[in-house]
């Protein structure tokens, strides 16, 4: 047998051998790199004074550890594994490589509702957190209607996002130009997308929402299994295409929207990761948990790069993944135009 089935009260998740071994290998890694993090900030702490720190507590190290590495570490590994999942909806949904909400102007949208939350109104937690998602979802709506004759794949809705993405983009300078001078620089310091500072009473709700969003996909995930094999055997096995699809761009928008309120828009993650996963698991579609696991490895380790380079000053982790998405997205453009050619 190659596959492996797993149950959770009336939900069945069935998942090939090497595909849990690669996420397996994959939460050994994340668990190495969030040791790393936790020992490492302007004084350096042993592994035996974080494990002291985590579960007995007491001491300025101690508080040190709690309160400000375990948030970062924890909001790096949730988050990038909430991109990782978002990028693999979205790419199994298209069935291109290209199909990431960074590429197809999600994350534009989402930034698009947070500016308008700060700008416009207090910009709390809570009207950011709905700015986003409403930003996100009317994007994805845009990205749909423009590209009808398509459906949700092909590299039609590709371009079509790409070009809308441009578009946000625009507006979103815009915005940021007409603003007063401390909102707009708080504005485009949040724009680099950036884990700094970051704490418990931030992260608590985002959390909560990636859960949720989290059981739904565990839910949808045999549904989607067999999408993946074609819309004639979905249908005929009692899938509910529409319906389905529906559920999927909430999780992923809502996946991403969520991100984008607390961290701001943190590129690259979405794209590489449901691939990255993909070929380390050798898998035809686009698997979920590999793809987020890989998402939080890759978050996580860009943070701690951010925060290397120019000791003591942590840099944003936005400009680390945006530099080595870049160099990815070049390689990745020419394989879909060698594999298209």
């Amino acid at each position: 047998m190659n596959t492996v089935t797993l149950r959770a009260g009336p939900v069945v998740v069935r998942a090939e051998r090497r595909t849990v071994a690669v996420s397996s290998g994959l939460v050994a890694v994340a668990a190495v790199l969030a040791l790393v993090a936790l020992c490492y900030g302007q004084a350096w702490a042993s592994p035996a004074e974080v494990f002291t720190a985590l579960t007995s507590g007491g001491g300025e190290s101690s508080f040190v550890i709690r309160e400000w590495r375990l948030p970062r570490v924890t909001a790096a590994l949730v988050f990038g594994a909430s991109l990782g999942l978002a990028g693999a909806i979205f790419q199994n949904l298209t069935r291109n490589a290209l199909g990431s909400p960074d590429v197809i102007g999600l994350d534009a949208g989402a930034y698009t509702g947070a500016l308008v939350a700060i700008t416009m109104l207090n910009g709390t937690a809570g009207q950011l957190a709905v700015g986003s998602v409403t930003g996100g979802l009317l994007a994805a709506a845009v990205i749909y209607l423009l590209s009808l004759d398509s459906g949700l794949s092909g590299l039609r809705l590709i371009v079509i996002g790409i070009a809308v993405n441009a578009m946000l983009t625009a507006l979103n300078s815009w915005i940021v130009l007409r603003a007063e001078i401390d909102v707009a620089l708080a504005a485009t310091g949040w724009n680099a997308g950036s884990l700094n500072g970051i704490d418990w009473a931030e992260v608590r709700l985002p959390f909560a929402i990636v859960a949720l969003l989290v059981l739904l996909l565990v839910v949808l995930s045999n549904a989607m299994h067999q999408a993946a094999l074609g819309d004639e055997i979905a249908r005929t096995t009692g899938v509910r295409l529409g319906r389905l699809r529906l559920l999927m761009v909430l999780a992923g928008v809502g996946c991403t929207a969520t991100v984008t309120a607390v961290a701001g828009p943190v590129v690259f993650i979405a794209l590489a990761a449901p691939q990255i996963g993909r070929r380390l698991a050798r898998a035809a579609g686009v698997p979920l948990v590999p793809a987020a696991l890989t998402g939080a490895v890759l978050l996580l380790a860009a943070d701690l790069v951010a925060q290397l380079l120019l000791a003591p000053v942590a840099l944003p982790v936005g400009v680390v993944t945006t530099a080595i998405g870049g160099c990815y997205l070049i390689w990745l453009l020419g394989m879909e135009v060698k594999r298209s050619g």
